[in-house]
């Protein structure tokens, strides 16, 4: 069972469509009751970092979050996989803390958001070569847990991982075949 944090600010019905599609049960629910009982918990999310952490104080959930990743694989996508992280200088906040590193606005000549296909690049070869969906303006920066990138004329990272905690800033939801394969690992494993 995989529970996706439901705190207003995700893409919640395609990341529902994708669990479908790989025949995962999964549950909507903030509450810690409910996603103590899951194997693996997504923290979707669209949106403002700042806003996105006040309505996760608000709801009273932060640390249960925090709590919860101690034992249960965790998965932040988009703004979710920044929210795992310590700081954000959107909304001057503060993340979950879960990895270590901060997010800034994407410093490149390109426009920006970052919009469209990219490829990542990594180590890891379930992720290398792999085509993605992106959506973002910020990024994360000074953290020893990224473990694929794309190129968007500054290396941008696209996945982090430590122990069993996994960021994805891309959409895998919306990157098609590849995209649900790394969804895949990421609930079920991670990247190794």
């Amino acid at each position: 069972m995989i529970g996706i944090v439901d705190y207003s600010l995700g893409n919640i019905q395609n990341i529902k469509n994708a669990l479908e599609k790989l025949g995962q049960d999964f549950i909507l629910s903030s509450r810690k009751e409910d996603l103590m009982e899951c194997d693996a918990i997504i923290l979707p999310g669209v949106g403002h970092f700042g806003e996105a952490m006040n309505t996760i104080e608000a709801l009273g959930i932060k640390e249960d979050l925090i709590e919860l990743a101690e034992t249960k694989r965790m998965v932040g996508i988009c703004l979710g996989m920044q929210l795992l992280f310590e700081y954000s200088e959107e909304g001057d906040a503060a993340g979950l803390g879960l990895l270590q590193g901060r997010v800034r606005k994407i410093d490149t000549d390109h426009t920006i958001p970052h919009l469209g296909w990219n490829t990542l690049n990594s180590g890891y070869d379930a992720l290398d070569q792999r085509d993605a969906y992106f959506i973002h303006s910020f990024m994360v920066t000074r953290s020893p847990h990224i473990i694929a990138t794309a190129d968007y004329g500054v290396d941008v990272p696209a996945v982090a991982q430590y122990e069993n905690v996994i960021g994805i800033q891309f959409h895998p939801e919306k990157s098609g075949d590849a995209g649900l394969e790394i969804l895949r690992k990421a609930i079920k494993g991670g990247f190794q």
